[in-house]
């Protein structure tokens, strides 16, 4: 009954300085609105890292050749081939699956257009093992890249640089540094990872890559999955096993090729976006400090201005606990309030992002409970020194106050 009867005396209050109340406030909603859309910025980092984490596999491993330094400077060298792709596929109880990638930056013309895009040359089983689906068309086959045809799978970004619709382009012929290649398929949109969007390349046959455009046998990268009965470091060992045999490295040397786990990877993206939205969200918390202390300033000002009515609630039998308890309420209730349209504002601004920035956002109760239960604290944590004051008075003293 007494903590019902002090919250009405505390509303009422409130409400008889309901402007003085919403500029206390501010300080807590905007504190509370700065974590919820911190934290809901970071938090959506993290899913896409997933998302992106899941649509190209988190048990691919990546294999590069290694860079080597001439005066100071990193220089690529050449060291994979498709004789190590195959070494790799035929030799290897952890891999399941082996893709060699030649990748170039290429003129290609179609009708009076022009563009300069990535254009990769692979193995048919490039979309399984990548994730990849086709929007219209069909991969090339196994002949397609024996016989070295000269056929092109399209990105989804590709058709709309163009100003071409994607399935009218289908059976098209278009140029790639001048020679004719007929379009097959188009992809569906796979969305960017880092730098790189996949949707902006076209991939032809790795045979008609090496021999017809290119004129090169080695290869960029070699992206290996792994088997399901194996684990990814079971999978690393054996890669390097196969292409040190491969290459003649002798015992003791220095490999001339890299292996990237991309899970290790994302792994490290995640534990960085979560040390950034964990220090954005820790700024944002330090106006929820401020605004707590201009709440501990406007309730000081209150007990001086509020002194006569403490001194008639002590001569009426009020104790000290009931004073301490009233005003501590009090700015409690500033604080939840104030964190309830803080809580609000953020997940609006949040929302705002995401429909027109196109940032991925993603508020989660955790976080709204974080900044909710913040605030409160933040309302009883500087609203004890006015309660004490106010709870210290002398009622005689007070009831003399003007």
């Amino acid at each position: 009954m007494l903590i019902a009867e002090t919250i009405r005396i505390s509303l009422a209050s409130i409400r008889g300085n309901l402007f003085r109340a919403l500029l206390t406030m501010l300080g807590i909603i905007i504190g509370v609105a700065a974590v919820i859309t911190m934290v809901a910025l970071g938090t959506g980092a993290q899913r896409a890292i997933d998302d992106q984490m899941a649509a190209l596999g988190g048990d691919i491993l990546s294999i590069q050749s290694s860079a080597w330094f001439s005066r100071g400077v990193a220089r690529d060298q050449q060291t994979l081939t498709t004789g190590d792709a195959l070494a790799l596929a035929t030799g290897s109880e952890h891999i399941a699956e082996v893709v060699p990638e030649t990748n170039a930056r290429f003129q290609i013309k179609y009708g009076n257009k022009n563009l300069n895009v990535a254009t990769v040359g692979t193995t048919p089983n490039y979309p399984s093992v990548h994730g990849f689906e086709l929007a219209h068309g069909r991969f090339f086959s196994a002949a397609d890249d024996a016989s070295r045809r000269r056929v092109v799978v399209l990105g989804d970004e590709i058709p709309r640089m163009l100003e071409v619709d994607a399935a009218a382009l289908i059976g098209q012929k278009i140029q790639i540094r001048s020679i004719s290649f007929e379009i097959i398929g188009v992809f569906a949109s796979k969305g960017g990872s880092g730098w790189r969007n996949p949707d902006d390349d076209i991939w032809i046959p790795l045979s008609t890559a090496q021999f017809r455009v290119t004129g090169d046998e080695f290869v960029q990268t070699i992206s290996a999955r792994v088997s399901d009965s194996s684990s990814v470091p079971m999978g690393m060992l054996e890669i390097e096993r196969v292409l040190r045999r491969e290459h003649g490295i002798l015992p003791g040397k220095d490999n001339d090729f890299a292996i990237m786990n991309r899970k290790q990877f994302a792994e490290s993206r995640q534990e960085a976006t979560q040390v950034f939205t964990y220090l954005l969200a820790g700024i944002a918390g330090v106006s929820l400090v401020v605004g707590g202390i201009g709440i501990m300033n406007i309730m000081l000002v209150t007990v001086t201005e509020r002194t006569r009515e403490i001194g008639v609630r002590k001569a009426l039998g009020a104790t000290k606990g009931n004073i301490l308890l009233q005003f501590l309420v009090e700015s409690t209730i500033l604080c939840l309030l104030g964190g309830l349209i803080g809580l609000a504002v953020g997940a609006g601004v949040s929302a705002l992002l995401a429909k027109y920035a196109g940032w991925q956002t993603i508020v989660t109760s955790s976080s709204a409970l974080m900044a909710f239960g913040f605030s409160a604290a933040v309302g009883m944590v500087f609203g004890i020194w006015p309660a004490k004051r106010a709870a210290a008075l002398d009622p005689i003293e007070a009831l003399r106050h003007e």
